[in-house]
């Protein structure tokens, strides 16, 4: 038996794991970006509760650093359906 054929055999076999795995990570990067985005959140309300006179800038950080963590958990989510879809 080739080695080809006994690593396409042992990916067949283990594809019901790989989509379980798939699955569990993209609920985990799913709750990853909700908790940081909810920190941001949260550090900018305190930031600027402490200097009102920052907001703007505050403001447009706080958006730029929720953009590139949904952008990143976006990213997971599809690498890990293209794993059970393909």
């Amino acid at each position: 038996m080739s080695l080809l054929a006994i690593l396409l055999q042992a990916a067949a076999t283990l594809a019901p794991i790989a989509k379980m795995g798939a699955g569990i990570g993209a609920g985990i990067a799913a709750i990853g970006a909700g908790v940081g985005i909810g920190n941001i959140g949260r550090g900018a309300v305190e930031s600027i509760a402490r200097q009102p006179e920052a907001v703007g800038d505050i403001r447009s950080n706080m958006i730029i650093a929720a953009a590139l963590i949904e952008g990143v958990a976006f990213f997971a989510i599809v690498v890990c359906l293209l794993v059970v879809f393909l």
